[in-house]
């Protein structure tokens, strides 16, 4: 008799049905080249789509190898940003106390050095672990390059400087009792204040800036253009204050 192993981990990825349901299998691939000795389970949470008009890819993801899907056309809470609700419901239908969250649209470039840090962090106790996110797939235009060296330059602040986490939602791992904790008190609205609002209850967060850890999220929405980038700008410092 084969003896299947539980997972040390569950990895959870919000899909928007919209335009996600062909990126996931790239970053599936890169998961796919885990040389690792532990064991995942990946829930795919495929959201926004019409009740009555469920995509065919769907039964395509459900027919993978260690891939659990969790298909529901709306996951949308009033005050949560959309991906965190559906995180909060992979979390739900998880196997583990351990989540580790990634984006459909990711590259992982070295799963086994990223996921092994995941697991062995979140094991050692710790309430939220993170790492450097970075970008792929940028347009070549002077704004956009602006726009993200302001956008990491802010990011190094808050964390070096201010010793605030910055967590985002290409890249972190969860305790998630409490994360459903911290979801059920109504402290965290977005992906942004995950890594503040597990410290307030007095979690250990912890970062890697390894480059071996290093997860690439798309840039396939950044448009461009002087005026945008102004917008950007007003936004994340109304944000932050």
């Amino acid at each position: 008799m084969t003896v299947v192993s539980a997972p040390d981990a569950s990895i959870v990825v919000p899909v928007n049905a919209q335009g996600d349901l062909e990126n996931v299998l790239t970053l599936l691939d890169d998961l796919g080249r885990y040389a690792g000795p532990h064991e995942f389970e990946t829930v795919l949470v495929v959201n926004n789509f019409a009740q009555e008009r469920r995509p065919p890819e769907i039964a395509a993801l459900e027919a993978l190898e260690g891939v659990r899907v969790l298909a529901v056309p709306s996951v949308r809470e009033r005050g949560v940003a959309v991906a965190l609700s559906a995180r909060i419901a992979g979390m739900r239908e998880a196997a583990t106390p351990y989540a580790i969250h990634l984006d459909a649209d990711c590259r992982v470039p070295d799963p086994t050095s990223l996921l092994d840090w995941y697991v062995h962090r979140l094991h050692c106790g710790d309430g939220v672990a993170y790492t450097r996110v970075r970008y792929h797939s940028v347009r070549r235009r002077p704004s956009i390059y602006a726009r993200i060296a302001i956008h990491h330059a802010a990011r190094w602040s808050k964390r070096v400087l201010l010793r605030i986490p910055t967590t985002r939602g290409g890249s972190y791992a969860v305790h998630v009792p409490m994360l459903l904790r911290l979801h059920a008190e109504g402290l965290v609205a977005d992906e942004m204040n995950v890594g503040p609002a597990a410290r307030s209850r007095g979690a250990r967060v912890v970062y890697s800036g390894d480059r071996r850890m290093v997860v690439r999220t798309s840039g396939r929405m950044f448009a461009g253009g002087w005026w945008k980038l102004w917008r950007y700008l007003r936004y994340r410092l109304r944000y932050n204050v």
